[in-house]
């Protein structure tokens, strides 16, 4: 028996990407939910949002969104969540739909047709579908299934690729392996979708950097996403890989440390044409953002020069960037910014031998 309608719903998280998104909840939750580097859903269920329950959200999206274009609707009030959703929305121009949680292609491919089509048909002007995806669910489609998709208007997918080398697969307890996401990723281009790729510096500790970074780069140098996305490793407590970290089982690269497997991973880039981007608040380097291959050199130098730095400058960059004082290198020649990441330094009794603990602990308060 299908539950009753509870009223419009939205998850918990989406990209950066799609900020300005209406986000559209078609599931609940992660269908494997077992990634140790992964705080979100954990100790939730996942379930399946009856199809008929999504058609109302999106109803009752285009009837808050009638009437803040001034054309009044009748019938029953209007859903207060639904009214917050479409005034994000008009506000952002109506562009883009985000489907949520946190792999929408587990519908039957019959079930997220009928959803988006009637998406279509109620907001026929908008630019673009996106969704996150597993690449073992993916990998399971038929091209038929991800062409007829594509041509209802899903347009964009994000991957969680997070490493190319399969023993970090392994140990993160992943559930995928470097075959299954290379071969998703192509399935995913050959539909004619743009295709984000994850990748999570930090995610093969400090003991399988080289491994993480350069089979990462093999992978993404098979798939050649449309977009690279950089988000950075942190580890709060409520993280399954945590308890590992307290035991010594799991070392976390420091910044430095990630700054090199960066380097390596950008270094091993070749032949290929993806936007890479590192936009999100975790990231220690958001200034080497660019188009590969033209911009290849000038983001490489953006590494190196921050590993160049004295440990002192370092240091001082960490702690700007972490609060948001600083956001590229250059800003350590602004003396204003400098007094001011100086005294908060001073203040905690920060330096270069304890900085990424002090980093450490504030990162974890960003999740």
């Amino acid at each position: 028996m299908e539950p009753d309608y509870q009223g419009f719903e939205q998850g918990p998280i989406r990209p950066p990407s799609e900020a300005g998104s209406l986000l559209l909840r078609v599931t609940r939750n992660c269908p494997w939910n077992r990634c140790k580097f992964c705080p979100v859903y954990k100790g939730t269920e996942f379930s399946f949002r009856p199809v008929a329950h999504v058609k109302r959200d999106i109803d009752a999206v285009y009837r808050c969104v009638r009437e803040l274009e001034g054309a009044p609707t009748r019938g029953e009030p209007l859903d207060p969540l639904a009214w917050q959703a479409a005034r994000h929305w008009v506000a952002a121009g109506q562009r883009q739909v985000f489907l949520q949680d946190a792999n929408s292609l587990v519908l039957k491919p019959s079930d997220l047709l009928t959803i988006l089509r009637h998406l279509k048909s109620r907001f026929p002007e908008m630019k673009r579908i996106t969704s996150y995806a597993r690449s073992s669910t993916v990998a399971r489609l038929s091209a038929g299934d991800l062409a007829a998709l594509k041509a209802a208007g899903l347009d964009r997918l994000h991957l969680g690729l997070e490493s190319g080398a399969d023993e970090v697969l392994r140990l993160m307890h992943k559930g995928t392996t470097q075959r299954n996401q290379v071969a998703a990723g192509l399935k995913v281009k050959d539909a004619g979708m743009e295709l984000s790729e994850y990748y999570m510096p930090g995610l093969g500790g400090q003991g399988r950097w080289q491994t993480h970074a350069r089979e990462t780069a093999a992978a993404l140098n098979r798939i050649n996403p449309d977009f690279i996305r950089l988000r950075t490793l942190a580890i709060p407590r409520h993280l399954p890989l945590y308890a590992d970290y307290q035991a010594g089982r799991f070392h976390k690269p420091t910044d430095v440390e990630m700054a090199r497997e960066i380097l390596l991973l950008l270094e091993s880039l070749k032949g290929i044409t993806s936007v890479i981007a590192s936009d999100h608040i975790l990231n220690l380097l958001p200034g080497f953002e660019g188009v590969l291959p033209r911009d290849q050199a000038r983001m490489i130098r953006v590494v190196e020069d921050f590993l160049a730095l004295d440990s002192e400058a370092r240091c001082l960059f960490q702690v700007g960037r972490r609060t948001g004082i600083m956001s590229r290198l250059g800003q350590l020649e602004d003396p204003d910014r400098v007094a001011r990441v100086t005294a908060i330094c001073r203040e905690h009794g920060i330096t270069p031998q304890n900085v990424d603990h002090w980093t450490d602990e504030l990162m974890r308060k960003f999740i």
